[in-house]
């Protein structure tokens, strides 16, 4: 990961808003609906031809913000490196943690996604301390080098895992975050996020920008 001089976070979310990709599957909204409930199911893929053509049409704030209490499975995945982890000890760590699903290969909301993580991270600076988890819904595909070549387009650092493992881990990982959706095609642009010790997530349902994540991270850790 490259250094980055940590800022203030209003000056910070100033300079992303700059550099975000504007893309967006749905209406501009000002900000985010606050819920108590998961996003109802769009009724397009998000990965279908049809979704690529209209993304570069749409803006990239419109998302919806819900907070669920969710147990993590126990698992055993494969990280990036080839290691054996577990999931729970991947996502309980004594720092604050934020996750998405994504698989390599998909040319639409993934690389926006992963693209935006990179840029989290670099807000973030070395001086937080974060986990930062991308789980593969392909997990078919996405071996541990895949996901080693993917991770380096997006300049990760040692803080940002990905994880893969068997079709049926994967399902159930999806299945206890409300993610899953079917198939790797019609999977929703979601963003989750803890502080350590607490068993409720944010949930943020939105292709968003870098900012409105820092700006979540903001709330999470000011009530550490």
């Amino acid at each position: 990961m490259r250094p980055v001089n940590p800022l203030p976070p209003a000056t910070r979310r100033a300079a992303l808003a700059t550099l975000a990709l504007v893309v967006v599957l749905g209406p501009v909204a000002a900000t985010g609906a606050e819920t108590t409930k998961p996003a109802a199911k769009a009724g397009k893929s998000c990965c279908t031809p049809a979704a690529a053509d209209a993304a570069p049409e749409t803006g990239g704030t419109a998302y919806q913000r819900s907070v669920e209490e969710l147990t993590v499975p126990d698992l055993t995945l494969v990280r990036m490196d080839g290691r054996k982890v577990s999931l729970r000890d991947e996502l309980t760590a004594d720092t604050p943690v934020l996750v998405n699903f994504i698989f390599t290969t998909c040319t639409t909301i993934c690389p926006v996604m992963s693209a935006t993580f990179s840029r989290v991270q670099a807000g973030l600076g070395e001086e937080q301390k974060v986990r930062m988890v991308s789980i593969s819904i392909d997990p078919e595909q996405d071996t541990p080098a895949r996901l080693r070549d993917y991770a380096q387009r997006h300049e990760a650092g040692p803080d940002w895992h990905f994880l893969t493992g068997s079709v049926e881990q994967i399902d159930t990982v999806q299945k206890a975050f409300n993610a899953y959706r079917g198939n790797k095609f019609n999977h929703a642009p979601l963003t989750f996020m803890r502080k350590p010790g607490d068993p409720h997530w944010v949930r943020i349902e939105g292709l968003v920008k870098a900012e409105v994540i820092l700006g979540e991270y903001d709330k999470l850790v000011a009530e550490l």
